[in-house]
């Protein structure tokens, strides 16, 4: 089987190279925002949408004029593959798996991306990027595979490379034989159905106040300044490192989980409808806007998203199977008795079935019911009942799994 995987480095550059690389991350930035400039203006107009080949005609006109030929100083990859990252906009809106695309902003999220070209010397811990020349790394680990991609990418002041490859493995097979469930919450990141949880880390809620003073003290700065400049610089250290330890925890928690069980089962969770703001509009304002607005901060600290998507491939790696079910009234049904009400679940903690009496934690009982309807659905895919886009994958492995 194919595995992608991707490498994160930070990057050693002089300051021409730095300020080189500042360039062709504007440059990028400039084409993708007047790309989606042009298909807006295509679009009021009631003309058809350009593809990536018309744009990248549109972005050779571009570079011939005398006010942007200050872009044939940025490599003519870089700049094509923004336009790729417009038309994945696109299609990921149309799809409706984002929101529609927005122009991009100076100094947030400034990368560029080569497809080709890059040589990578691991011995010496550099790596070769057109027009950049070679520049170190500081290289934490060997890289396995064959070069896809680079991407350099700035956050908090370093330059970052990113180095996607691709390699052949054989067929994991799981090493555990265990299932599990897994309910997701608020005071409980993540209770399993064995009994056990994961406490949730809530980084952003433990810097917060500090978070809110920083940005105090920058709006007093007089804007543009060196002042400014170092307060923002300050913001953005907190944010980084705040992002960073939230990307470990997450990194543990999956990876503990995928190793030491053959078959996961999580809710099929509507992230971007849960966090959604419940303000309305002055017409039609919402309801408990402020406590909706505190939910939707602790569900976006926690990272919910993020720990699905590493499940998702850490579980296929270590040859295991991923399943998401609704997770409609898995909080509200009895284990015991199957007795479905509301009333059961009186408070956020305790689970107390109106029918039979059983009683338990609400999210240990959540995750037991989402690891049975996990089951009722593989038992489905297995018999060609029910076919998910991930069907027949491990079918031979895990059928034997309890």
């Amino acid at each position: 089987m194919q595995r992608l995987q991707a490498y994160r480095f930070e990057l050693m550059p002089n300051g021409q190279q730095q300020r080189a690389m500042r360039s062709f991350a504007g440059s990028c930035r400039y084409v993708y925002n007047q790309a989606l400039h042009l298909q807006q203006e295509r679009y009021k107009a009631g003309e058809k949408k350009l593809g990536y080949a018309e744009l990248c005609k549109v972005l050779t006109a571009w570079k011939k004029q005398a006010e942007t030929h200050w872009l044939n100083n940025t490599p003519s990859q870089a700049l094509q593959q923004a336009l790729k990252d417009l038309e994945r906009a696109y299609k990921n809106f149309f799809e409706k798996r984002a929101d529609f695309p927005r122009f991009k902003k100076k100094g947030r999220a400034d990368s560029f991306r080569y497809p080709q070209g890059i040589q990578l010397e691991q011995g010496n811990s550099r790596v070769f990027l057109p027009k950049l020349g070679w520049i170190r790394y500081r290289n934490s680990q060997n890289v396995q595979g064959k070069v896809k991609n680079v991407t350099v990418s700035q956050s908090a002041g370093k330059w970052f490379v990113s180095i996607q490859t691709e390699r052949e493995v054989d067929q994991p097979l799981p090493k555990a034989t265990t299932t599990i469930g897994i309910d997701m919450g608020i005071a409980r990141f993540a209770t399993l159905s064995d009994g056990s949880y994961i406490a949730p880390l809530n980084r952003f809620k433990q810097y917060q106040v500090r978070l809110a003073r920083y940005q105090r003290a920058m709006s007093r700065k007089v804007k543009f300044s060196s002042n400014w400049k170092k307060a923002r610089a300050k913001i953005q250290k907190l944010h980084t490192g705040i992002a960073n330890a939230r990307k470990d925890f997450l990194h543990k928690a999956s990876s503990q989980i995928s190793q030491n069980h053959a078959m996961i089962v999580i809710e099929d969770l509507q992230i971007r409808n849960m966090s959604r703001s419940a303000s309305g509009t002055r017409e039609q304002p919402g309801n408990n806007v402020k406590a909706k607005s505190g939910l939707n901060k602790s569900i976006l600290d926690q990272g919910w998203g993020e720990f699905r998507r590493q499940l998702e491939y850490k579980t296929a790696w270590n040859g295991g199977w991923l399943i998401a079910v609704p997770p409609h009234h898995t909080s509200q049904t009895c284990p015991c008795c199957g007795h479905v009400s509301k009333d059961n679940r009186q408070t956020q903690a305790q689970f107390h079935c109106v029918e039979c009496g059983f009683e338990n934690h609400a999210d240990i009982v959540g995750a037991i019911n989402v690891l049975r309807a996990g089951h009722a659905r593989f038992a489905c895919e297995v018999s060609d009942a029910v076919r998910s886009p991930a069907a027949g994958t491990h079918r031979g492995e895990l059928a034997s799994v309890g």
